[in-house]
């Protein structure tokens, strides 16, 4: 079987994919720096989230099909790292963040009490 790409566009194929997951894991920082200790934007950043957790699935799953087709290690390998990456990164801050934003909302619901007191 021929291989699905030659291993310097497998090099391209990681810098894209690096940079994209870079970009993503830069927008749920900010966001989540921002938004989430005040309680906002929580479906925008867990949504962000579990976006990154689903792409990084769907490279490991297409990494498991080049694997099982025989492809050589430089086709593979450029799927496994971004999908591991996402998968595990963002996958391990889904319930993290969704922690914290239920600790702001209870907060929130804590200030809401002592201001009817």
């Amino acid at each position: 079987m021929d291989p699905w790409w030659t291993s310097q566009q497998a090099g391209m194929i990681g810098a894209v994919s690096g940079m994209g997951a870079g970009f993503l894991g830069t927008a749920v920082g900010i966001l989540g720096g921002i938004c989430v200790p005040r309680g906002q934007c929580r479906r925008l950043v867990l949504s962000l989230l579990g976006f990154g957790t689903v792409l990084g699935i769907a490279f490991l799953l297409v990494c498991a099909v080049a694997v099982v087709a025989g492809q050589p290690y430089h086709v593979w390998y450029a799927l496994a790292i971004p999908g591991l990456v996402l998968t595990f990164v963002f996958g391990g801050l889904l319930p993290v963040i969704n922690a914290q934003y239920r600790q702001a909302e209870m907060r929130r619901l804590e200030a809401e009490e002592l201001r009817r007191s």
